[in-house]
């Protein structure tokens, strides 16, 4: 199939942790023989940290004006065969009229953020990246997040066809590797500052750093402002690339998952950080939300923290004890939660849509 897909970024990971994913995604797509086109407005705050600059075997267009553009995106809709809009598309709304009058077989619709959007929405507040219309006249709509989040879409955006597709991990960038001294901690947290995700972090992180203060810290990720609660034994990398995420978290004894506030509420909300970390074979703690255990065993796979305590018992467990579940939860990511599993989950999907595999056929 002929895909084309307009986002928000696969060029930088800056504050950006869905470019990871895009990028296993893609390259999985490309391998299994699809043709790939992703459109990405070129904005100066991505530029400027940019750390990929192209798809291998597909076709990147960046692009600084919608209408300067929209020829050749008209072009590459007219033989596609997957047309995609995902969410927070700085041109979302104008790439989905274009999309949605398109020939295209199948027009889709992939929300990446699918409790924030919800969340949004109540509220009553505008999205630069869904119209009036909501979803109702795609085809299908992809959901990073399942469960309840997929009736939701049905329900309050009026989306047809619902699906999830995961984050995922692409075992051939996140696997073992030897430690490096700068980034060994005895717990490590690997995202971006997040004020939804900040209750959660102070809980399961900074309250046990206060009360392990022989224990070495480590948060990597940017935008963390100049008041967050520090202390002596929490430290700080500014921005870890993609290429470095194995060795940050191989360096860890054990790596910890905070999900954001909207998403947690939902559930069925893996962070790709779970796939990465356990495919490095790091012991994960991770907070609670429902319908982790679909994904990984707590106890057996992963560990789960309600409480700085919990947290606490997880770093007085043996090493033994966590070399036996970080073993574990590699073993089930390798099986289970893949880039080419996900890209078999997207081509079953479009297959479901009874009349759009007529078109393509």
């Amino acid at each position: 199939m002929k895909i084309v897909i307009f986002g928000l970024t696969v060029t930088s990971s800056w504050g950006n942790g869905h470019a990871t994913i895009w990028r296993g995604l893609l390259r999985a797509l490309i391998r299994r023989g699809h043709t790939i086109v992703f459109f990405e407005r070129d904005v100066p705050y991505y530029a400027a940290h940019r750390d990929l600059h192209e798809i291998p075997g597909g076709t990147l267009q960046l692009y600084r004006d919608w209408d300067e553009v929209r020829p050749a995106a008209e072009r590459h809709l007219a033989d596609a065969d997957v047309a995609m809009v995902t969410s927070y598309c700085p041109d979302g709304i104008a790439a989905s009229d274009l999309v949605l009058n398109s020939p295209a077989a199948l027009r889709t619709f992939y929300d990446l953020d699918t409790p924030v959007t919800l969340s949004q929405l109540r509220a009553g507040r505008t999205l630069a990246y869904i119209g009036p219309r909501g979803l109702q006249d795609f085809d299908l709509v992809f959901s990073y997040t399942g469960g309840r989040a997929l009736d939701a879409l049905r329900d309050e955006l009026g989306a047809r066809n619902v699906a999830p597709l995961y984050g995922s991990v692409d075992p051939d960038v996140h696997k073992p590797v030897p430690p490096m001294d700068d980034f060994r901690a005895d717990l490590s947290y690997l995202g971006t500052y997040a004020e939804d995700r900040q209750q959660a972090l102070e809980r399961l992180f900074i309250e046990p750093a206060r009360q392990l203060p022989h224990l070495r810290f480590l948060i990597g990720g940017a935008q963390y402002p100049q008041d967050f609660p520090w202390t002596p034994n929490i430290h700080f990398v500014w921005h870890i690339p993609p290429p470095m995420h194995p060795a940050f978290y191989c360096s860890s004894r054990l790596t910890l998952n905070v999900t954001r506030g909207a998403m947690a509420e939902m559930g069925y909300c893996p962070s790709g950080r779970l796939f990465e970390a356990a495919a490095c074979g790091v012991p994960v703690l991770s907070d609670w939300w429902e319908r982790l255990d679909e994904f990984f065993t707590p106890d057996e796979e992963i560990l789960v923290a309600h409480s700085a305590a919990d947290s606490v018992r997880a770093l007085q467990r043996s090493d033994e004890e966590l070399k036996q579940i970080a073993g574990a939860a590699r073993e089930r990511a390798l099986s289970q939660h893949t880039a080419e599993h996900r890209a078999s989950e997207f081509e079953a999907a479009v297959e479901r849509v009874p009349y759009v595999t007529m078109k393509l056929i």
